[in-house]
């Protein structure tokens, strides 16, 4: 065992954790990130209400995304395709994607995890970028 590292393992608990409300029915637990002692990636879960979607964007780093519930078509390199739960993206650096809850009446949730702490969002129809843990509250 190491004793490299100034961080404290967690178990963190999204039970436990106030979501940050993102507007138009998403919300993200933000659970890995820089603000507990995170070097190396972030990592968090973001719930969809029904037919809710984010905007077309793209990040700086790696991105891989799995559905852990619901239905949604994730639209990646304007290409979409269905995803299904355990269904698990690898999106590198500077793709345009996006995710889509495409229920009617159910929510959807995904497991995210970027491939650097100094993760940001860039909106693509707006150029608009923030970084992932600004955006979140994680630091």
């Amino acid at each position: 065992m190491s004793n490299a590292t100034t961080a404290s393992p967690l178990v963190l608990r999204p039970s436990e954790i106030t979501p940050k409300d993102r507007g138009g029915g998403v919300r993200t637990y933000p659970l890995v990130r820089s603000g507990i002692g995170a070097t190396a990636f972030i990592n968090g879960i973001t719930e969809f209400d029904p037919g809710c979607a984010v905007p077309l964007h793209y990040h700086n780093c790696e991105e891989s995304v799995m559905l852990l519930e619901g239905e949604a078509i994730a639209t990646i390199d304007g290409i979409e395709q269905r995803v299904e739960p355990g269904d698990t993206t690898f999106i590198p650096a500077g793709i345009h994607h996006f995710f889509r809850n495409t229920s009617a009446t159910a929510k959807m949730r995904i497991f995210w995890v970027y491939g650097s702490i100094d993760a940001d969002r860039t909106l693509v129809a707006t150029g608009e970028t923030r970084r992932i843990d600004d955006e979140h509250g994680g630091r």
